[in-house]
């Protein structure tokens, strides 16, 4: 926002601040809160603190120290734009990510040389992982977490925790563990998604899966083609008991094949056409198969007669192609409509949209701080400047959290 701009819904903005910012007992801790704030939304290259600063025409070190050594709860902020969040974007799904933020030298936080889907290739940076509230026009972040490669635990990392304030319950935990954490503080305060999409970094986990369905969440997942699955008509064998030792269990006599075999052999006429979004120039559509299967794989979940549970899978198949391009996994109802089905499939593309917001426009990737908490509390109020704009363009006035 240009200063003129920003001064035109100044009152707007101290009223946001003033609730989301509640939680904070000290005064001038909630001065300081709605001043970065300020800063995240004013134009300009840079969103670290100097530049913020500067503009602001304030000493930086208030926003430093706000940032990285003043204590107030991230937590309670958090919940309270999650809480909003909710209320402004009225979501359909939630969506899991992960992004990347390149780093030069190797002091901040996390930082490794890792895969980054941001840069496209390994590359020393840190990866956040987030989870978003997303309708077909509006999408925010809920929460974030700071991936901490293995790099960073056991005594050799010591030294670079102490020095960034790692916290001793803080270690390696997998992306996709970080996401179920988040979803389980999520609910802690009363928000659960009515179905969660994810890309193949996520959909392919069976740990991640499972953990979805032990938390009785919907899922629409991205996964890979050579995932193997029996097909529907598939029963379970029950071996015969022999009278020794435990009784054996029931298992599949077909051998599983990969996705792309069961929707190859089904062809593409089984399929349909779908248009799942209107698009800024035209309707967005293309050809799906959908199959119900039970899947396979590693650690698969049957139940106690052995029977593996049916899955909806996806198969998006363009004309032209010799094969699907895309697959997805679902375990909603059977009874879905192969539009809503293609149309929670393709919602994630609004989380790419957010990234590209909250890096370009509000400095998400800007942060210069070498502080574990400090991270946490800079993407938080990014998120905060992310929701008000959000707010601004949906509603003059938001519902706030009762």
């Amino acid at each position: 926002m240009r200063a003129g701009e920003l001064a035109a819904v100044r009152g707007r903005l101290e009223e946001f601040a003033s609730e989301v910012f509640a939680p904070l007992v000290r005064r001038d801790q909630r001065a300081k809160g709605q001043l970065y704030l300020r800063g995240l939304l004013l134009d300009g290259r840079r969103k670290s603190m100097q530049p913020m600063a500067e503009r602001l025409g304030v000493d930086h070190q208030q926003l430093q120290q706000f940032v990285t050594s003043s204590t107030w709860p991230v937590a309670d902020v958090r919940a309270r734009l999650a809480w909003r969040a909710v209320a402004v974007v009225h979501p359909r799904v939630w969506v899991v990510d992960d992004t990347g933020f390149p780093k030069d030298g190797t002091a901040s936080p996390g930082v490794a040389r890792q895969y980054s889907g941001t840069l496209g290739k390994v590359g020393n940076c840190q990866i956040g992982v987030s989870v978003h509230a997303a309708s077909d026009t509006a999408s925010c972040p809920l929460s974030w977490r700071l991936f901490l490669p293995q790099s960073w635990d056991g005594p050799q990392a010591a030294p670079r925790r102490a020095a960034c304030r790692i916290p001793d319950s803080e270690c390696h935990r997998p992306k996709w563990q970080l996401a179920l954490d988040m979803l389980d503080e999520l609910a802690g305060i009363g928000l659960r998604p009515a179905a969660l999409v994810a890309d193949t970094g996520y959909g392919a986990n069976a740990d991640f899966r499972h953990g979805l369905e032990d938390r009785g969440l919907a899922y629409v997942l991205q996964v890979k083609a050579e995932m193997t699955a029996h097909g529907e008509e598939a029963v379970p064998h029950q071996p015969a008991y022999s009278g020794l030792g435990p009784r054996p269990l029931p298992r599949y006599r077909t051998r599983p094949v990969s996705l792309r075999e069961h929707v190859l052999a089904a062809g593409r006429r089984r399929g349909r056409a779908v248009t799942w979004r209107k698009g800024s120039k035209a309707a967005m559509s293309s050809h799906f198969v959908l199959l119900r299967v039970r899947l396979a794989g590693r650690r698969p979940k049957p139940a106690e007669d052995g029977t593996i549970p049916l899955l909806w899978l996806i198969a998006q198949w363009p004309e032209g192609e010799a094969e699907p391009v895309k697959y997805w996994i679902s375990n909603l109802p059977a009874d879905i409509p192969a539009k809503d089905l293609v149309r929670l499939a393709k919602s994630r593309w609004r989380i790419e949209h957010d990234y590209r917001e909250l890096k370009t426009a509000l400095g998400l990737d800007h942060f210069e701080g070498r502080s574990f908490t400090g991270w946490h509390r800079h993407v938080t109020l990014v998120s905060a400047a992310h929701l008000f704009l959000t707010e601004q363009r949906s509603s003059p006035k938001a519902p706030a959290r009762a």
